[in-house]
């Protein structure tokens, strides 16, 4: 048996390089390379692997947290076909990552996290950033990576090293089982040499499949469809994953069964077609909610149905409602009680389309879904049309930047109250313009987010935009996208606190206490005076953007136009008035427990419409008779 004289570190780098993907016979490297910040834990070993194998593309970052954000965007443009690795030293900057590794695993897509570990042989314990623990040796802050990874392990001695990363290509490539994958790196293993197996490093394909349900249950579903009288599709992230947006297409027009969108799947049908109602659940739209509420079969398709889609579970009040399930993932097909068709996206819609040519919804159903769509186009046009153009609502700086970009274009965003806007209004062209992280819906992703998905594709413009709370919490990588040559544009947008949180607090009572940018008032100790003078723009300016700061939309509009043509990446400053919001988000509910007591009277009044409102609530366990 041929071998190669290698250190744990290199030999993990070299097998990284030497990994491929393919589905429908085209063929992508699975890794573009390594984001990582060095310290005690990894610049010894994976720090001269990664300088001694320049072919595999390192990357400079100012936060861990930023690079895995960045791997996971880079992954869902990319399809989950190909992604990043990412090496972090012992203790702190293992642990900045896991946030961001929560993230990948909850919206099911692939990073590599190799984070600096403990010494094996435990020579000089406690190290510099060693959690030491009282009731085991073997614990590590890594451990914290077990509930958050979708495969775990740590190498504590070379000959380990091959099992283990044969396995976590294994999961990283598998449609139904992807997430963060973690492997711990002891400092001392990491420069450990073995002879290590010659075939360990050649070229390996990991296929992809497109596997399809059992005939058994798609005779099943389609025998539902074909029963059905109003029947809906939800699409979600798996639609967009599969590359399933023209047979999707397809269905819905031979069918006429009307589809709404997810977050993650917003996208999959263009907005403009006349059976596309738009975003469903919490920050849905009026017809996608009306239409919900008396469907009787629910067609999800790449949907884990969160709470946000599903009102809380009270979106389809039908008491005769049933549920068909297409999803690559097995946790998810089984859900609400549904027919569990267990396969690709792209290819399950083709047998079922097949099986479906003589049905038809009836036309009436059909006119109430197209005069639906028209109706929304019209309330997002009057969204779009700024009342005060020299103080617009948020929603109009959304209108603004949607009529300005091209159909190929990118938005990014995650938290706050941007993410309810965008879902109800953004209209999307392209199945990879709307890019929002709202499986964690964590503050920060949108700067790293950015700079994840200019990297996976350059030829694109991608605007970020986020308010000051999500800024704040990690604006540092702007300096990564100039250093690197990717331009993002950000919409930096000014509301002096967490409008959305604050919004929900009102909604439940609370006021909106601890939400606002302000100086605590010395005579009563509340955090109640005038609101903090932070200069954003300054700061942004400070990390090497290029700053425009617009009062009112026609500056907004002229701002748009010069950071487009600007070559470096570009922050534009707007403020909005907080209390000024869109309307319409009464469509739906979306369940917060209010205290059953309370000396607050406001907080009274939102228990009882709590109370009410959580009657609506169904747990959908009818049998699907299978």
């Amino acid at each position: 048996m041929k071998t190669k004289r290698l250190t744990v570190a290199q030999a993990t780098i070299k097998f990284l390089k030497n990994q491929f993907s393919k589905r429908d016979n085209i063929e992508l490297p699975f890794f573009a390379g390594c984001f990582g910040i060095f310290g005690h834990g990894n610049v010894a070993g994976l720090g001269e692997a990664l300088k001694n194998n320049p072919d595999f593309k390192y990357y400079q970052i100012r936060n861990e947290q930023s690079m895995v954000h960045a791997a996971a965007a880079y992954a869902k443009m990319k399809n989950r076909l190909q992604t990043f690795a990412c090496t972090s030293s012992i203790g702190p900057g293992a642990t900045n990552m896991i946030t961001a590794a929560a993230g990948a695993t909850i919206n099911r897509l692939p990073v590599l996290l190799l984070p600096g570990d403990f010494f094996s042989k435990r020579t000089a314990t406690p190290l510099l950033q060693q959690l030491e623990s009282s009731s085991s040796n073997d614990i590590s802050v890594n451990d914290c990576f077990k509930p958050i990874s979708k495969y775990w392990d740590r190498i504590n001695r070379p000959e380990q090293l091959a099992s283990a990363l044969m396995e976590s290509m294994r999961v990283l490539s598998s449609p139904s089982e992807t997430g963060s994958v973690t492997l711990c790196m002891p400092h001392d293993v990491q420069t450990e040499a073995l002879d290590f197996p010659s075939e360990l490093f050649e070229k390996r394909i990991w296929y992809v499949p497109r596997n399809v349900p059992d005939s058994y249950l798609i005779e099943k579903a389609v025998e539902m469809i074909k029963k059905s009288k109003n029947p809906m599709l939800v699409a979600g992230g798996g639609v967009i994953y599969s590359e399933a947006e023209n047979i999707l297409t397809n269905f819905a027009e031979s069918t006429g069964i009307p589809v709404v969108e997810t977050f993650a799947g917003k996208g999959s049908l263009h907005y403009k077609h006349e059976l596309n109602l738009g975003a469903i659940g919490a920050t849905g739209t009026k017809g996608a909610n009306e239409i919900a509420s008396n469907s009787d079969l629910v067609i999800g398709v790449g949907t884990r149905y969160s709470d946000f889609i599903t009102a809380s579970k009270s979106a389809w009040q039908n008491p005769n409602v049933s549920f068909i399930n297409i999803n690559v993932a097995e946790v998810d097909v089984y859900k609400n009680s549904g027919i569990p068709l267990q396969g690709d996206a792209r290819d399950t819609l083709k047998i079922l389309l097949e099986k479906l040519k003589d049905f038809k919804t009836e036309k009436k159903y059909t006119d109430k879904i197209i005069n639906y769509n028209k109706e929304w186009d019209s309330i997002v046009e009057i969204a779009y049309e700024p009342i005060n153009k020299k103080k617009p609502l948020q929603s109009e700086y959304v209108g603004a930047l949607n009529k300005f970009i091209d159909d190929k274009d990118v938005i990014i965003c995650a938290s706050g109250s941007l993410p309810g806007d965008l879902h109800k209004l953004w209209r999307t062209k392209n199945s990879k313009g709307f890019h929002l992280e709202y499986g964690y819906s964590c503050m920060g992703y949108e700067i790293p987010g950015g700079l994840g998905a200019k990297m996976a594709d350059p030829k694109r413009e991608v605007y970020v935009m986020c308010g000051d709370a999500t800024y704040l919490m990690l604006p540092s990588d702007l300096i990564t996208t100039i250093q690197e040559g990717y331009k993002i544009i950000m919409i930096l947008i000014n509301n002096n606190g967490y409008a959305s949180i604050g919004s929900l607090s009102e909604s439940v009572g609370g006021e909106g206490f601890g939400t606002h940018f302000k100086f605590r008032n010395q005579k009563n100790d509340k955090i109640e005076g005038d609101h903090l003078p932070v200069d954003l723009a300054a700061n942004a300016e400070s990390l090497g953007a290029k700053v425009y700061r617009p009062k009112g939309i026609d500056e907004f509009n002229d701002a748009l136009v010069k950071a487009k043509k600007n070559d470096q990446t570009s922050v534009i400053y707007v403020e909005t008035v907080r209390d000024r919001k869109l309307d319409g988000y009464s469509y739906s509910w979306w369940e917060v427990p209010v205290p059953e007591i309370s000396i607050s009277e406001d907080v009274k009044k939102a228990r009882k419409k709590y109370e009410l409102d959580k009657k609506m609530q169904k747990q959908y366990l009818k049998s699907n008779r299978l």
